[in-house]
């Protein structure tokens, strides 16, 4: 019989209470210390954290608190002003990305299927990473913060065409490509104009109708059913859970509570957001990465090529 031992979860939050330390004491983002935490108790070294579908299910949940988190920052006079940032400049950085990894790929000798699939893997960006970095140094609401946020926004959106295309083009799709691609951008489209229609009306007069209880756990347990809810339904209609959490901040961005709901979402999202970025350093492997390391080294050379690009782009704007 399989005795359980909380010895491995003590050694873990020892270890990442100190180096979350060091990384303050050093000025460090302290998510490359919970990523160090997770490459040591992880498979790649002591494997004191056994790495399941459960494990990587609970990181997500993280990402999902911090971007409704960001989405209550927002409103929806506010992403109307930065559809030009979402669909103008993140539609190119897409598109740019993609043709130019494509191309070099291509040139190199490289299938076109395979060349597809690299280029929409490195086409798309952590919205985890990036926007905890921005919140950390509180430079979301800066011009280069909001656009990285628009940027973030359009991949979210484009991951749906690629989950699609990717398939097809393996051969794993059944029936007419155009009508799954069509279906897909409808069912796209009418869960977030739901949300942003009906959501916005009645979003206000239910947690309006729960503060009335005057029920401080009543109120926590409601802003966790709306974040993991709509979250929740987004999934369910193939977009990402991150993109749900984000409409559901931004629809009670515009209520009375969104200081109450920042404050009291604050301790969820910063625990599980940091055990997200532990499970992906479980997921290093060196040992890959020594076997790999020219591939890697012409990708990422690529990929800081497109990204002064992007930033070229930008100047001239």
């Amino acid at each position: 019989m399989h005795e359980f031992s909380l010895a491995p979860i003590v050694i873990v939050l020892l270890v990442a209470v100190i180096t979350v330390i060091c990384c303050r004491k050093f000025n460090i983002p302290s998510m490359l210390g919970y990523l160090l935490v997770g490459f040591i108790a992880g498979p790649g070294m002591f494997r004191l954290i056994p790495q399941s579908h459960a494990t990587d299910y609970l990181g997500e949940i993280g990402i999902v608190f911090l971007m409704f988190s960001i989405g209550l920052e927002f409103s929806l006079p506010k992403l109307k002003a930065m559809r030009r940032l979402v669909f103008g400049l993140g539609g190119l950085q897409v598109i740019v990305t993609m043709l130019s990894i494509m191309g070099i790929l291509m040139a190199m000798g490289t299938p076109f299927n395979w060349a597809f699939a690299t280029a929409g893997a490195l086409t798309m960006s952590s919205t985890a990473i990036v926007s905890r970095i921005l919140s950390e140094k509180t430079e979301l609401g800066q011009p280069h913060g909001q656009m990285a946020m628009g940027v973030l926004l359009m991949q979210d959106i484009a991951v749906v065409p690629l989950m699609i295309l990717i398939p097809a083009l393996a051969g794993g799709s059944e029936g007419n490509l155009w009508v799954e691609l069509g279906l897909a951008g409808l069912k796209m489209l009418l869960t977030l104009g739901i949300l942003f229609v009906i959501g916005s009306r009645v979003m206000s007069r239910w947690f309006r109708l729960v503060a009335k209880r005057k029920s401080s756990e009543l109120f926590m347990i409601n802003v966790l059913l709306v974040t993991l809810g709509v979250a929740y339904l987004t999934e369910l209609e193939g977009l990402s859970m991150a993109l749900g959490a984000f409409v559901a901040g931004m629809l009670l961005s515009e209520t009375e509570y969104r200081i109450q709901v920042e404050d009291d979402i604050r301790p969820f999202r910063d625990i599980l957001l940091g055990f997200f970025f532990i499970t992906v350093g479980m997921k290093l492997d060196i040992q890959a990465l020594i076997g790999n390391w020219q591939q890697i080294l012409i990708l990422l050379a690529i990929l800081l090529i497109l990204k002064a690009l992007v930033v070229f782009i930008i100047a001239l704007r």
